[in-house]
């Protein structure tokens, strides 16, 4: 774990008691986030594990763009600029 740690391959590491609470805490936090950004960076790093460098920039750069026109992207704006969370229940 420590040298996975070092080396970049994750980001935190916790005790084995705490590992039930830190993956909540994750999941709480990427539910506050746009489900079609999640769902776009999911299928980005889906298809970049088999295709080359330029094949996964593209792939997420695809996704990327469709992000930019959505009604998730106008929402996080509004949210951003009036400082209050995002609401993407109803989108």
């Amino acid at each position: 774990a420590d040298k996975a740690l070092r080396i970049g391959l994750v980001s935190e590491v916790v005790p084995e008691a705490e590992l039930e609470a830190m993956g909540q805490n994750l999941v709480d936090e990427m539910m506050t986030m746009s489900p079609m950004g999640l769902r776009m960076t999911k299928e980005g790093l889906n298809i970049s594990q088999d295709a080359s460098s330029l094949e996964a920039v593209a792939a997420m750069e695809d996704r990327g763009q469709v992000l930019c026109i959505g009604p998730y992207l106008e929402e996080g704006g509004k949210a951003f600029l009036e400082k209050r969370k995002p609401n993407y229940e109803d989108l």
